[in-house]
């Protein structure tokens, strides 16, 4: 290990692209404490404090503790995101766009400038939304039209700073630079978190208790990351034969190769469209600045996560099933929309390879999909078990931590794809890699 990480460091060009990245994530950094003029800071850092939804601690930890911060990076890489996620579901029901996703390179690069343009506009939008939601109450100190239009201005100019960020590392840098921003906003919440874990379990108590407290954490910490990388790497592959040619004079034998699918297929996205439904009602509800009362407090204390498992109101958990069922909902349906079984039988058919055992056409695109609807439906309970891990002890023991196995899987899938990057790069020049030793 010690010998490919010297390796690595010796050839410059990966070198120059370390020191390129590093360099990107120290100015993110730097933006993530730059405060948006003109903005009371303490008014929304208490504020935040005071919300018990689940939702505003997963975007804390999405944007790196900035959006609590209130800094000109507060909505940070968020709003890319969301319009990345966006044009895969217009791609549905856009015709033009799914012609774009065939084009090869000239069609990514084209998409790539649509969402550009999204996030920009999502920005504007959701800038907008806080500088008059919450410039009223006290966000913005001398509240008028020339202070809000500062907020809107520096906090959309912020996230298109993030967004320019990330594809300079991806063109200049180490790994896909949105998930690395990303991976890097996450893991700058972990000292916090463990700070927090510190405090609350083990500061004060007796040698014994506190010895107990840091075995459990780091098992269940280990556990979980086990877990997910495990969920992870997991990869269901298919085979497939190509049929004999001719070269020259002769006749070739096909060639053998495989169909991988990965377990996990849809990634966190589940996640992400579960939570994010879940949580619209509250977010919607805190902005308004009014309390639920009565039988729309309990529906919102159902669907708040940080409510589950919590012994005093067992009741709540309710909304874990709600949760769930969506997770596995969304499971099937983004992975629909990103692998076609028909696309991948007629491509084969085409290129005159075949499933042993399975007849070209429908009955291989049926067989794909069989296949398909197992293995999505195993990586739905696994991603169900790594998230709902943290959220268990979250509300048996109430430590209020925005790590979790969302977290981690983000975390997880990154480090694996940048380190096959790496290595890759490694072994063109004949250096092993990570994963070889």
């Amino acid at each position: 290990m010690f010998k490919t990480i010297r390796d690595m460091f010796r050839i410059k060009d990966i070198r120059k692209k370390l020191f390129f990245t590093f360099l990107m994530l120290i100015v993110i950094r730097f933006g993530s404490q730059l405060p948006v003029p003109g903005v009371n800071r303490s008014y929304f850092q208490n504020w935040f404090n005071q919300q018990n939804n689940g939702a505003f601690s997963f975007f804390s930890a999405f944007t790196g503790g900035s959006f609590e911060r209130m800094s000109v990076f507060a909505l940070n890489i968020t709003p890319y995101i969301t319009s990345s996620i966006i044009m895969e579901l217009l791609s549905i029901a856009i015709p033009a766009l799914e012609e774009m996703h065939r084009d090869g390179e000239d069609g990514r690069k084209k998409i790539s400038t649509i969402t550009r343009y999204l996030t920009v506009g999502l920005s504007l939008f959701e800038s907008t939304a806080m500088a008059i939601g919450f410039g009223r109450s006290g966000l913005i100190r001398n509240f008028n039209f020339f202070s809000a239009i500062t907020v809107i201005f520096a906090l959309t100019a912020g996230s298109a700073m993030v967004m320019w960020i990330g594809e300079r590392i991806n063109e200049n840098g180490i790994g896909n630079g949105i998930s690395i921003v990303l991976l890097f906003n996450i893991l700058s919440r972990l000292p916090q978190d463990l700070a927090t874990l510190f405090t609350q379990f083990v500061a004060g108590k007796s040698v014994a208790k506190a010895a107990m407290a840091v075995v459990i954490i780091l098992a269940i910490i280990l556990i979980t990351v086990v877990l997910t990388i495990l969920l992870t790497a997991a990869v269901r592959r298919i085979p497939v034969q190509y049929a004999k040619k001719m070269q020259g004079r002769r006749m070739v034998a096909g060639q053998s190769s495989n169909i991988p699918l990965k377990v996990n297929t849809a990634g966190v996205i589940p996640v992400i469209f579960a939570s994010s439904l879940m949580s619209i009602p509250s977010i919607i509800m805190s902005f308004t600045g009014r309390n639920a009362t009565g039988v729309m407090a309990h529906i919102f204390g159902i669907l708040n996560q940080n409510n589950w498992f919590n012994v005093n109101r067992p009741i709540y958990s309710i909304g874990l099933v709600l949760y769930i069922a969506l997770c596995i909902f969304f499971a099937y349906f983004y992975t629909s929309i990103t692998f076609n079984p028909i696309e991948v039988a007629d491509n084969l058919k085409k290129q005159g390879g075949f499933v042993p055992g399975i007849r070209p056409g429908k009955p291989t695109s049926d067989y794909l999909q069989k296949i398909l609807n197992y293995i999505i439906f195993i990586g739905a309970v696994g991603l169900m078990i790594v998230v709902i891990i943290p959220i268990f002890f979250n509300g048996v023991f109430n430590a209020d931590v925005s790590f979790g196995g969302t977290s981690l899987i983000i975390i997880v899938g990154v480090v694996l794809e940048t380190i096959e990057q790496i290595e890759s790069q490694m072994l063109v020049r004949n250096y092993k890699g990570f994963l070889s030793e």
